[in-house]
């Protein structure tokens, strides 16, 4: 039999060390799971292998009647959902340990206003990828357009963010690796995957132009303009554009590619914070809407 308490702090020093994540985050698992443990000492469970879906049931109803101690109110539906989340990823670490416990999946957020999250499925975002070679205009923008496509889906990057990116923040090499709002308390580290480097380096050879940002307007009347880059707008319209040439009946934006990341992400079974931390969310209620 495992002790319950020494396995959370197994799990805390895994997640400070082994996975890198913050001192907040280790933290805020520290209390949800001590709390857990807890009532589980209260209710005479000190085996991992005890912990079942009842079990589970009975805490989430207890949780119901928590007191917050600052505003004296019951805690609120994402608060709730931060105690299971903390649950699920210790569960996690168990079955990775070949420990015998409840499976993780078993373990159901709390129901909390659903946000519909539209997004292409894989057959969908193949079409998409290839509507530009389907359109007749120059190199520069076949290249161009299908490098924003690759780069907004393989990243999750905002809109705003894509149209803000300066060549200087790519490197020549084939995986790319650079940090965005530098010096931000919202920083966060984009690496592509090898196709959007590949289609960015592509469309930078045809570039002739001096113009520092990474994606350009190549309009005769921009042309001398070194100090402008493609608007956030433009983008999203770009967008619109090859979902309807891809004959897709969804409409595609710039949020629906991320969308797209996001779910991918969770498909594979990504944790949680690393889900929010890519999508440079706030608050991890953003993250969990994915989730529902």
């Amino acid at each position: 039999m495992r002790n319950i308490d020494k396995l959370i702090t197994e799990f805390l020093d895994y997640l400070e060390n082994g996975k890198g994540r913050t001192w907040r985050t280790v933290r805020n698992y520290d209390y949800y799971l001590r709390r857990f443990s807890g009532w589980l000492k209260n209710k005479k469970i000190s085996d991992p292998g005890d912990i079942n879906a009842q079990v589970i049931r009975r805490y989430r109803e207890w949780l119901k009647k928590v007191i917050d101690p600052i505003n004296k109110k019951t805690l609120k539906q994402n608060t709730r959902n931060y105690h299971l989340i903390a649950i699920r990823a210790f569960l996690k670490y168990l079955a990775k340990k070949k420990i015998k416990t409840l499976l993780p999946q078993k373990i159901e957020l709390v129901q909390i206003e659903k946000v519909k999250r539209v997004y292409l499925r894989k057959i969908e975002l193949e079409k998409l990828f290839e509507a530009p070679a389907l359109v007749k205009q120059d190199k520069v923008l076949f290249h161009r357009d299908r490098a924003i496509l690759e780069l907004i889906y393989c990243t999750g990057m905002k809109v705003s963010e894509v149209a803000g990116l300066e060549r200087s923040v790519i490197k020549k090499q084939k995986k790319v690796g650079f940090v965005i709002n530098k010096g931000e308390k919202k920083e966060r580290k984009i690496v592509l995957s090898n196709q959007a480097a590949y289609w960015i380096k592509e469309y930078l050879k045809k570039r002739k132009d001096d113009n520092e940002f990474l994606f350009i307007s190549h309009d005769r009347a921009n042309q001398d303009r070194n100090d402008v880059g493609l608007s956030p707008r433009s983008i999203e319209r770009t967008l619109e554009k090859y979902g309807k040439v891809a004959g897709l009946e969804k409409r595609v934006t710039p949020q629906v590619l991320r969308n797209s990341y996001a779910i991918n992400l969770i498909k594979l079974g990504t944790d949680i914070e690393v889900v929010k931390n890519k999508l440079g969310h706030s608050a991890l209620s953003t993250t969990q809407t994915y989730y529902l």
